[in-house]
């Protein structure tokens, strides 16, 4: 048992990291948002599908506010981190309910997952930063960032899924 929680716990600090270089490794600058689209989101949903709602959404939570505190948006971190978070946990908990009753679970899952950090990123501007209706801005941006990683979390997924050991240790 303590060994299944340190793997656990390794594996998450991993995604973490992979979630942070992915964020930050190719940036497509946005510039009626200030901000950047990039491949983060697609290794959100890869960490909430193979490690589900708990580790998966801390691993989530933690590479994206990194992502933006080295990327000097500091501001956003809190934000980002509880935004992802819960992108992650939607996710993770609608595969674990969904995924022996419907073969594509993992689709309504990342959207799921996807409109949570569309939602979440209007709320955390328009209310904790300020900018009001303003933030609906954003929204554009978001939903495209979001569909990004969607389609390339799934595809990453499905790509890993085959792999016969990926597919013991995670059991998805």
């Amino acid at each position: 048992m303590h060994d299944k929680k340190l793997l656990k716990t390794i594996m998450a600090a991993l995604f973490a990291s992979l979630t942070c270089v992915a964020t930050m490794a190719i940036r497509i600058p946005i510039p009626a948002t200030n901000g950047y689209a990039n491949l983060g989101d697609a290794v959100v949903l890869l960490a909430a599908f193979l490690l589900g709602p708990l580790y998966g959404s801390l691993a989530a939570a933690l590479g994206s506010a990194l992502a933006d505190l080295f990327a000097g948006y500091a501001v956003y971190a809190p934000g980002t981190a509880v935004v992802k978070g819960l992108c992650a946990l939607a996710a993770a908990l609608l595969l674990r309910r969904l995924g022996k009753r419907i073969k594509w679970a993992h689709v309504p899952a990342a959207i799921a997952g996807e409109t949570v950090m569309v939602a979440g990123y209007f709320l955390y501007e328009s209310t904790l930063l300020g900018y009001g209706l303003a933030a609906a801005g954003g929204i554009p941006a978001n939903a495209i960032q979001g569909a990004v990683g969607a389609v390339a979390g799934i595809a990453l997924y499905l790509a890993l899924r085959r792999v016969p050991e990926i597919r013991e240790y995670f059991g998805r």
